[in-house]
């Protein structure tokens, strides 16, 4: 007889809510740094400073960490249906209204434009087709899961090179490889900033990781794979990285100070997300889900209140620090009409922004704020079973 998963894992919703809390510095960001994709872009070496690169290098860890987890969270939730058939209804369904919110509810937080003129295809998006994928492959066995996976995850770099133009061809490489880059419908622009293979890979080899919160994997077991798992991606990510040859489309190189060299060692694709990022990010968090097992999850309470609600907490901080940023823009001194929401995250004109003292000021009023609301809804969602919560 199949044994249940516990409902809660508390090791998951803690890093879960940790890689939040760092998402929202990232998108705080983008609303009130000045110029942050010009003169501050994080990533341009000729321009960027060691704490502004590692600002957004941290954030880094957030997008792979969220779906690997989504992952998990999906074999536990097979673990309480009857049969795969409910956990396909499941996923599918779920997966569908994701990318329903992406082109909906998410998209208007990001620009405030109720034309939805110009859209963007990210993280909830490429969640979304992952639980379609795997509401599909969940009936063939573990090891064939693994095995498309890993495949997704170590292999699509080789795919780099390949490029479809013109017609809708392009448009479907672009989502599931090809971008970032943009396609139009109409009067919508359509940016694909997150090409959905790597991501439905990663997602696949969460599912099958989430075979060791089951009865017969002890907590010493689980710990050991995930110290393993972790050690194993940090010292491939050096080595692969060291050659400089597979794994990344952009090369590393020497540079005139040893940080901006360190800067450029570090500095991997996250659209798509490039095997050597993802072999970055997670193994780091890898280490982290070692070093949470057991341990007093009520020290670390408002990062797992956040893990427990991960969608509220994502559209709900999305729609704060834009309305901020707008009320922003009209304390610096700009009017109302030069707000234009077609612009790129929602119509902050040029000259807008702070220096990034400024930006960590804002991201932590943004938790403090973010916190009663998240915490009052996971105590919602703690006694109330409604089967419509856990779409939300």
């Amino acid at each position: 007889m199949k044994k249940t998963a516990k409902t809660r894992i508390g090791s998951i919703d803690i890093l879960r809510g940790i890689v939040m809390v760092l998402m929202a510095l990232d998108h705080t960001r983008d609303y009130f740094q000045i110029d942050p994709f010009g003169i501050n872009n994080p990533t341009e070496l000729s321009t960027t400073t060691p704490i502004l690169f590692f600002t957004r290098w941290i954030t880094h860890f957030c997008a792979p960490v969220f779906v690997f987890l989504t992952g998990i969270s999906a074999h536990l939730v097979g673990q309480k249906k009857k049969n795969k058939s409910q956990l396909f209804v499941f996923l599918v369904t779920r997966g569908i209204w994701l990318i329903f919110l992406e082109l909906t509810v998410v998209g208007f937080g990001w620009n405030f434009d109720i034309h939805f003129r110009t859209n963007f295809l990210q993280v909830i998006w490429a969640i979304g087709w992952g639980m379609i994928v795997l509401g599909v492959v969940q009936f063939f066995s573990k090891q064939v899961v693994f095995v498309i996976g890993f495949s997704l995850v170590f292999l699509h770099n080789t795919l780099d090179t390949l490029t479809i133009s013109g017609g809708i061809g392009e448009i479907i490489w672009l989502i599931l490889h090809q971008g970032p880059d943009q396609f139009t419908i109409g009067n919508h622009v359509f940016w694909v900033n997150y090409p959905v293979l790597p991501w439905v890979g990663l997602m696949l080899m969460g599912y099958c990781c989430g075979t060791f919160y089951q009865e017969q994997h002890s907590q010493h077991k689980r710990k050991t794979y995930w110290l393993l798992f972790g050690t194993v991606s940090i010292v491939l990510f050096i080595v692969l990285r060291g050659i400089n040859h597979y794994g990344d489309p952009s090369n590393w190189s020497e540079q005139e100070s040893i940080i901006l060299t360190i800067i450029s060692f570090l500095n991997t694709t996250k659209y798509p997300p490039s095997l050597l990022y993802i072999l970055m990010t997670m193994g780091p968090s890898f280490i982290l889900l070692f070093l949470l097992e057991g341990k007093n999850y009520k020290m670390l309470k408002p990062f797992n209140d956040f893990g427990r609600v991960p969608l509220f907490y994502y559209i709900i901080h999305l729609y704060l620090i834009h309305a901020l940023a707008i009320l922003a823009v009209l304390l610096q001194g700009y009017s109302w009409e030069q707000i234009d929401f077609v612009r790129y995250f929602g119509g902050l004109p040029p000259g807008y922004g702070f220096e990034l003292f400024v930006v960590y000021i804002v991201w932590i009023l943004v938790n403090l704020l973010l916190y009663p609301f998240c915490s009052m809804y996971n105590q919602y969602k703690s006694k109330n079973r409604s089967w419509w919560l856990s779409y939300l």
